[in-house]
């Protein structure tokens, strides 16, 4: 047994129990006979339980995803130290004065009984497999599996990716293979065991850049920074405050930037008509146009090729995206009033609905915050049951 919270879930949101024992890599889905929150029937899932025995991101990321769809999730944790991200800070969201816990707050990074379970596994590099004992982090798998030596500049060390992107693509799709195991019950009537590794899941997600090499035999092109290999202009730019990103994806997109820069020219130009000719001549073309974009500021340029048709960006950073207009206007920042730390932020589940509503349905539970709920309702103990259980240390 562990601690118990219940889980509605965020990398953390949902019922939350801490017991002895865990499978850091697993969960198990089932059919409950009857909705424990009826204002939710109309989520997609609503009316599953799942058992979350995983830990750090990816199998939290994909039970968050499960649980903003309507599942009931119960997460099992360490009985002492809870997850192991609850303690990769700073930040921390402080304790209210008052609050019963100690410490600097709550971490913000923070089928053989049963043969129709679904059963989900995530690890390093899976099941099978010669590394299949192996154990891995996102960055041990981004760096052998291809993603590292593609990610950074030009001229530069391979670099990781500013978020745990392998562990967060395994999340989602292991995410979605159980959504698929859950129709193929359906009609079997039989649950499975879903194996999914991080290794995987990367090599899966080199896409264009796997296809290339297996067409061609070849290496890969290496790193490009913010540009790509095959397209021109198409890269980030400096402007006299910050950066932009021009998107110049064909000749006709070419044709609106030159127009934007003042360089009208340049779409006749031989050396820059066309595509491959841009590519041929890509340092030239990029230095003309940097000497251009530093002459004005990034929202100057935004202005510019507003409601022009070419794709552009400004290179934000994460504060300036969360208190961006358009994510708030798409709702993706929610405040949540927590137990422990009062009123917190936190970002909303990204896909909408036309007859239901997804999203965050509860803050991030607090270590053990219910383990006398799920033992006592869900297993029928008794206080004095569940009271030994916590004297023995196996559950908190």
């Amino acid at each position: 047994m562990l601690p118990i919270s219940r889980s509605l879930c965020r990398a953390g949101r949902g019922a939350r129990l801490s017991a002895r024992r865990t499978d850091v890599s697993s969960f198990l889905i089932r059919r409950q006979s009857s909705l424990s929150q009826s204002s939710d029937a109309a989520l997609p899932l609503a009316g599953y339980r799942v058992l979350d025995m995983t830990r750090v991101l990816a199998g939290p990321y994909c039970t968050q995803i499960l649980g903003d769809l309507g599942a009931e999730v119960i997460k099992i944790e360490h009985p002492t130290r809870g997850d192991d991200t609850r303690a990769w800070g700073p930040p921390y969201a402080p304790y209210q004065a008052g609050s019963d816990h100690q410490g600097p707050g709550e971490s913000a990074y923070f089928l053989g009984i049963n043969p129709s379970l679904i059963y989900a596994s995530i690890t390093g590099y899976g099941q099978t497999g010669p590394y299949a004992q192996r154990a891995g982090y996102d960055v041990m798998v981004e760096a052998e599996f291809g993603l590292m030596h593609i990610t950074g500049s030009r001229d530069g060390p391979p670099v990781k990716v500013g978020v745990a992107v392998t562990d967060l693509t395994t999340g989602l799709y292991t995410s979605n293979s159980i959504m698929a195991a859950l129709l193929a019950r359906a009609k079997t009537g039989r649950g499975q065991h879903i194996d999914v590794a991080l290794s995987d899941c990367q090599t899966a997600t080199l896409a264009n850049i796997a296809s290339s090499c297996l067409i061609s035999g070849k290496r890969d092109s290496g790193r490009w920074g913010t540009a790509h290999p095959s397209i021109v202009p198409y890269k980030s730019f400096k402007t006299k405050d910050g950066d932009v990103l021009f998107g110049g994806g064909n000749d006709k997109l070419f044709g609106i930037l030159c127009d934007g820069l003042g360089r009208p020219e340049w779409k006749r130009d031989p050396k820059y008509s066309v595509n491959s000719q841009r590519v041929a001549n890509r340092v030239e073309l990029e230095t003309e146009i940097e000497k251009i974009s530093v002459l004005k500021t990034t929202h100057e340029w935004l202005d510019v090729f507003e409601g022009k048709g070419m794709p552009y960006a400004a290179v934000n950073d994460v504060q300036d995206t969360l208190n961006h207009e358009h994510t708030r206007a798409r709702s993706m920042v929610v405040e949540l009033e927590h137990g422990e730390c009062g009123p917190i932020r936190v970002v909303n589940t990204p896909v909408k609905y036309s007859e239901s509503k997804p999203g965050v349905r509860t803050a991030p539970p607090t270590l053990g915050q219910h383990t006398d709920e799920v033992l006592g309702g869900l297993l029928g103990l008794d206080g004095d049951a569940i009271e030994a259980l916590k004297h023995a240390g196996a559950v908190r």
